[in-house]
């Protein structure tokens, strides 16, 4: 099992897809640093050396923001938008959809389960 930027990723995948494992990298920069390492794509996690996980290690802590460092500049983005006041900020604050889509109906993961309406009793 090896242990990139704090997150144990799997040793049967191969070494892009395992890669994805960590927050903050995707397909695109899981490609490149496989190129920059000079890893080929259909190596596994397993068949990789300590030195080239080391590599790997370094360069992730290098060039890239990833995991808790990441998390932490989208909250502190959010929390920024919500300071200020502006219509972003206003929707992530009453955790309503940020981007434009419709609440009359859906939005259900975002506003969360539907609250009942207490029916007219006779």
């Amino acid at each position: 099992m090896a242990r990139i930027a704090g997150v144990n990723i799997p040793t049967q995948k191969r070494v892009m897809i395992a890669l994805r494992y960590i927050h903050g990298i995707g397909p695109q920069k899981a490609q490149e640093i496989c190129d920059k390492v000079g890893i080929a794509q259909e190596r596994r996690v397993n068949q990789l050396t300590d030195d080239e996980v080391v590599q790997i290690r370094e360069t992730i802590d290098r060039d890239y923001l990833v995991e808790g460092d990441m998390r932490r500049d989208v909250a502190m983005n959010i929390k920024r938008l919500m300071d200020l006041g502006c219509y972003r900020g206003l929707r992530h604050r009453k955790g309503l959809p940020v981007r434009g889509q419709r609440t009359h109906t859906n939005a259900r993961t975002r506003k969360g389960p539907a609250k009942p309406i207490a029916s007219k009793k006779k």
